[in-house]
């Protein structure tokens, strides 16, 4: 089932991992000459304050602190006006791409790696004893977006459920998410338009292809959870706009229950009144449908877990019990008949899995199952009578057995060094896990409990030869002298002259892992004789809560640390050097590299700011912002305030800065950053270029139409947005 939780559909993270899953290498090579030079066209739309409709700039005094702010206007994204600057804005940057040499021919190679497609591991379904049914999406070719099929056993041909490519004529409907019965009877699943994310649940029968007239808007990043016998399940949506003071329609996640052929209007609303509207919760029911449970998230330090017994009469009927609550700490909880499981790091960094009896979940009773190791317990999955549990072993995927009672059954092998996941049905003795790596594309493999016996179920870019590339982890020192991990991806033969051109691509945030991934980014640079770097930065999960915690609110500095440390041990090693040195990412990647840029402007070349925050005084006046205020702080804190305007990039911005040329990207659909980032960002770049002596370091933004944050972007697009980027930064680095 493509569960995915609410807060990382709330986080910045479309590019931490996932994202970079966009390919793989094939292809003709591209042109063996250096980049031509290109001039950079003059920038005559950028204006601090005549061009601009009123307020233009503004001058503040925040917290004692004067704060400028010369873009402000570019804040209305629905101004024509600024519609103006944006269509100038898009016409330069397409001038100077598209004057790029080498541009069409990494066009070509990128579809090529983008076409080798994806493959998820399988929901599995248990209809009746002995009747299974698999559900997985995949995406091969030219597809536009993942198709969901289904397997009526497990050696079955895959028949197609839902044509996510199909949805609309530009291939820009996508699946948002999908959950099946239990039964595997039916499917909810949430269509969205244009990378908006704002979802509509729809409910196909898996018999007949056919989609039943229920539709619930507002439906977001929603969780769901079937009622056996499939008469009706709960929810979590969104407040109707109007109902709630403009812009709070983002927040307010709540817990119906839908019955099936009911009017969405009459469902009951079962959990959520009079909580914090950024609290988001997720569901979750015990297969013979007594117990309902719900994890709500606050944040990515926090969660809590209740409670609720669907069979209970009189006083106790409707009554939520408190699981764990009011505690600075993860809990995820797993729903199965005989007892409830919770994942957690209460009191361990690293996590540690306990058993819960529902009649007496108070915390005295919990039972712990597999107590805190070395590595970081990232998941658990409970399989009939089988834990199977996942970890993270230096940034990379290891799994390992337990029986019910925690007892370890050894390890379950892996391809080799890369990512993996694990689902598997409620009951039985199968599972399922996908896997991949840096030159490996995705495959799933189904695994035999009972005999240990690991077998191919499905993959993508059967006909892939994988590249000939070395993978070295290596570590830096960062300011404060903790170690920082990254993983340079290099050819076999790579020539330590300083020179070679380097991309260092970075996240660290939202408890989000930076794992091995196939990258036709990291793929296309390393075949054209370059290196790229994937750096593991404080704010991540890698190595546990602690990590995580050393890199949000106060600690934000030290991520940014963390990573101009990798980029000069690229520079001390002698493998680059600052004039062929790139730095990208996306999301809360993109506030890092335009941060980077403004921090140590002299150490790059180069750099992608994709779908990035770059104003962190006003970050929380847009989209769903309030809700990260968790992991950032809340500008309207004094002493928050002060941290998150100390490296805020968009305010350090400062005149005659040689600094790198940068190209920041944004979409108008974005659900998540609100496009006024980039905007801002780039016209203040240019204005101090302007005032400098770098005209040959260009300042570029591209806005991207009837997209979003990155999740549903159909391929056609994402093979042009990847062939401005790459054609970007191989012009500057000298990639030939």
């Amino acid at each position: 089932m493509r569960f995915i939780r609410p807060t990382s559909m709330l986080l910045l993270g479309m590019y931490g991992t996932g994202a970079m899953l966009l390919g793989a290498c094939g292809g003709e090579p591209a042109p063996a000459h250096p980049e031509q030079a290109i001039a950079p066209q003059a920038d005559a739309s950028t204006e601090r304050t005549t061009r601009l409709p009123h307020p233009g700039s503004v001058t503040e005094t925040l917290h004692g602190v004067t704060v400028e702010d010369p873009f402000r206007a570019l804040e209305n994204g629905d101004s024509p006006e600024v519609k103006a600057w944006t269509d100038q804005q898009n016409a330069k940057t397409r001038q100077f791409l598209d004057a790029v040499p080498s541009r069409e021919a990494l066009k070509r190679e990128i579809a090529e790696l983008i076409h080798i497609g994806n493959v998820d591991a399988p929901y599995v379904a248990v209809a009746i004893p002995g009747e299974r049914r698999y559900f997985h999406t995949k995406r091969e070719g030219e597809q536009n977006q993942p198709t969901l099929y289904v397997r009526d056993k497990v050696g079955g041909p895959d028949r197609v459920l839902i044509d996510a490519s199909a949805l609309s004529a530009d291939g820009t409907n996508a699946i948002d998410w999908w959950y099946p019965s239990r039964d595997g009877k039916f499917v909810a699943w949430g269509m969205s338009e244009n990378g908006s994310e704002e979802s509509t649940l729809i409910v196909r029968d898996v018999k007949t292809g056919k989609d039943l007239p229920d539709r619930i808007p507002y439906t977001r990043y929603a969780s769901v959870a079937w009622v056996p016998g499939n008469k009706a399940f709960y929810y979590t949506r969104h407040p109707e706009p109007g109902s709630v003071p403009p812009g709070d329609e983002k927040y307010y996640s709540k817990v119906f229950k839908h019955v099936i052929g009911t009017d969405p209007k009459s469902d009951v609303l079962v959990f959520g009144a009079g909580r914090e509207k950024t609290d988001t919760p997720s569901l979750s029911i015990s297969p013979n449908g007594r117990w309902l449970v719900v994890t709500v998230h606050q944040g990515w330090a926090k969660s809590e877990v209740y409670l609720q017994d669907l069979e209970a009469k009189g006083k106790t009927a409707g009554k939520w019990v408190e699981v764990a609550v009011k505690t600075e700490a993860l809990f995820d909880a797993i729903a199965r008949d005989d007892r409830l499981y919770i994942h957690t790091n209460d009191g361990a960094p690293r996590y540690r899995l306990f058993a819960v009896d529902y009649k007496t979940p108070d915390r005295t009773h919990w039972k712990e199952l597999i107590v805190e190791g070395a590595d970081v317990l990232t998941d658990v999955s409970i399989i009939g009578k089988h834990l199977v549990a996942t970890y993270l072993h230096d940034a990379s995927t290891r799994i390992e057995r337990f029986d019910i009672n925690g007892k370890s059954k050894g390890a379950i092998p892996l391809p080799g060094i890369g990512t993996a996941s694990v689902s598997g049905p409620y009951e039985g003795d199968e599972m399922f896990f996908n896997f991949y790596s840096y030159a490996t594309p995705t495959q799933v493999s189904r695994v035999d409990l009972k005999t240990n016996k690991v077998e191919l179920w499905d993959r993508v870019g059967e006909k892939f030869a994988g590249e000939k590339i070395n993978v070295t982890l290596m570590h830096a020192t960062s300011k404060d002298g903790t170690k920082v991990p990254m993983f340079v991806v290099a050819g076999e033969n790579l020539a330590k002259n300083g020179e070679t051109p380097t991309v260092l691509w970075g996240y660290g945030g939202f408890n989000i892992n930076m794992t091995p991934a196939f990258s036709a980014r990291a793929l296309l640079t390393v075949r054209h004789g370059g290196v790229w770097v994937f750096t593991v930065l404080r704010g991540g999960g890698e190595f546990g809560e602690d990590w995580h915690k050393a890199g949000m609110l106060a600690n934000k500095q030290n991520v940014f640390d963390d990573f101009i440390a990798c980029a000069e041990e690229m520079v001390a090693q002698k493998i680059s050097n600052p004039a062929h040195l790139g730095i990208a990412g996306g999301s809360n990647g993109g506030l890092l590299t335009a941060t980077v840029a403004t921090q140590r402007p002299e150490l790059y070349r180069a750099g992608l700011s994709l779908v990035p925050l770059t104003d962190m005084v006003r970050y929380t006046h847009y989209r769903i912002a309030q809700a990260w205020i968790p992991e950032y702080g809340d500008p309207a804190n004094a002493d928050q305030f002060k941290v998150l305007y100390a490296y805020s990039p968009y305010h350090h911005v400062k005149d005659g800065t040689r600094y790198p040329a940068m190209l920041f990207t944004t979409a108008e659909s974005d659900a998540r950053v609100d496009p006024m980032h980039a905007r801002k960002m780039a016209a203040r770049m240019q204005e101090a270029q302007q005032a400098g002596a770098a005209a040959d370091r260009p300042i570029l933004v591209r806005v991207e139409s009837k997209a979003g944050h990155g999740a549903g972007k159909p391929t056609s697009k994402v093979v042009e947005e990847l062939a401005d980027e790459m054609g970007f930064l191989f012009h500057e680095l000298g990639v030939k």
